[in-house]
């Protein structure tokens, strides 16, 4: 009986400048935002600095002094009008924090916190003061200002002892990490967007949902993902950090429901070549997309939202078309191989497999956000059985159901990304990834490794392949 195994898959992607894991589950609105994606007409966005506890120095003061010398472009107003001509900021001193403008908390700043020490955590929650920026702008002026209110607030919150605020992307920076994140690698014209954005990715169900957060501050609609499983978690940020640069470039206009995706097209050379230097050979470097309107849940920004689907690739499920996209996007590689059961490997197996019982304790239990479990099992070929890997996306009783995450060499009828279920009894192995990027598990690989190092009787691996038959899609517009 020939027993083909598969290797974890592996990708060359490198991690999107921002994303956040969160825990925690959203419930599905009603407000579906109609999709509209040009630049709106005027801009608005709000950010603060919060004292520690109260301001060094008067922030109204410090406002008023910069904006008569290096910010002349920048008109201080008592309230922003709805009719917005010019760069205009207003601003005002919040002092009941608690009730109306409460800081993160010591958890969630373990997300949203950046080069804060542990004496401005402690303080941040003791602040009595915020100081609260409101801008507004009409798009002429979008880059121009948001550059001018980036730079306006780190200044601010140096000259106060302060800390910075983003209202719209939900983090809080400490003025030297404001610097190096939003202002650093943007010296004029259009950012590389990550910059000013971030992405949330979340437990939803079986899968995760990644959104952004900040492109208001552009005027432009944030972008989702749905139903993506956490191994794909920095792929998809990736993707979505692409198509919302392509947006602020200008490439994708009112209505277009088709979008041809091409990395080589990003003007920006920050966010196009750091892309370009990660893909693997087979990589097309091009996503044939389809734009919807998103879904409002709760907790998402009060902004029109575009949802990025695969309805042109094939699969036989929209996971095995989300998975074919990334694929043909990024680049991917499965090592196959052709492997002998001898009784060191069944052994280790059997130790593995001892572990099951506290592995789905854990995962009934709710595994950390980003933390996610593979394990190997065996699908019929005409020859045997060639053992691939199952990311779980739910453990009832005896039955995984989860998504495929090799190519098979020998089962035609399943592809990557496809939904497939296995039963625990016929598990051979496990990885257990964590957020951090540590895994734990796949015990059976390193005595493979060492059957095919000593070159024994069928462990020679196939060549490191690609996906079967992958093609890109008619990508006209």
């Amino acid at each position: 009986m020939s027993n083909v195994i598969q290797r974890p898959r592996i990708f060359r992607v490198i991690l999107g400048l921002a994303i956040v894991l969160s825990g925690c589950s959203k419930q599905a609105g009603s407000n579906a935002v109609p999709l509209v994606s040009p630049m709106a007409a005027s801009i608005h966005f709000q950010y603060a600095v919060y004292m520690l506890p109260v301001h060094a120095k008067d922030p109204l003061t410090a406002l008023r002094n910069v904006l008569a010398g290096r910010y002349a472009n920048l008109t201080l107003v008592s309230e922003l009008p709805k009719e917005l001509r010019g760069m205009l900021v207003s601003a005002r001193v919040e002092k009941k924090l608690q009730r109306e403008y409460a800081p993160p908390d010591e958890r969630s700043l373990k997300y949203s916190g950046h080069g804060l020490s542990d004496a401005q955590v402690e303080q941040l929650q003791r602040s009595q003061e915020a100081f609260i920026l409101d801008f507004g702008h009409p798009k002429e002026n979008v880059w121009s200002a948001l550059h001018t209110a980036d730079l306006l607030v780190e200044d601010i919150a140096r000259e106060s002892g302060g800390l910075v605020w983003d209202q719209e992307t939900r983090e809080i920076f400490s003025p030297d990490a404001w610097h190096k994140r939003r202002l650093q690698d943007w010296p004029d014209g259009v950012p590389d967007i990550s910059t000013q954005t971030t992405v949330h990715v979340y437990e939803n169900g079986e899968f995760a949902r990644a959104i952004t957060l900040g492109m208001a501050k552009a005027g432009l609609p944030d972008v989702i993902v749905e139903e993506l499983p956490w191994s794909s978690g920095n792929q998809v940020v990736n993707l979505i950090n692409l198509f919302s640069q392509a947006m602020v470039e200008g490439a994708v206009a009112k209505n277009v429901a088709r979008f041809k995706l091409d990395l080589r097209a990003i003007q920006n050379a920050r966010s196009r070549d750091r892309q370009l230097k990660s893909l693997e050979a087979d990589s097309s470097g091009v996503a044939c997309l389809t734009l919807k309107q998103g879904t409002w849940e709760d907790g998402d920004p009060k902004n029109q939202l575009i949802q990025l689907a695969f309805d042109r690739y094939k699969g036989n499920d929209v996971h095995a078309k989300q998975e074919a996209a990334i694929s043909l996007l990024f680049g991917a590689k499965d090592v196959v191989g052709q492997v002998e059961h001898t009784d060191e490997l069944l052994e280790v197996s059997r130790t593995a497999r001892s572990n099951l019982p506290e592995l789905h304790k854990d995962f009934d239990a709710g595994l950390q956000a980003g933390e996610y479990i593979d394990v190997k099992a065996p699908f019929k070929t005409p020859r045997g059985n060639e053992w691939m890997w199952v990311e779980i996306g739910s453990w009832k009783g005896q039955t995984i159901r989860g998504v495929l995450r090799n190519d098979p060499v020998e089962v035609q009828s399943l592809h990557a990304g496809q939904i497939v279920e296995v039963r625990e009894e016929d598990v051979f192995d496990y990885i257990r990834h964590f957020p951090d990027g540590r895994t734990e598990g796949n015990t059976t690989g390193e005595v493979i490794k060492k059957q095919e190092q000593e070159g024994e009787a069928g462990a020679v691996p196939f060549p490191i392949r690609g996906r079967k038959a992958a093609k890109l899609p008619d990508c006209t517009d």
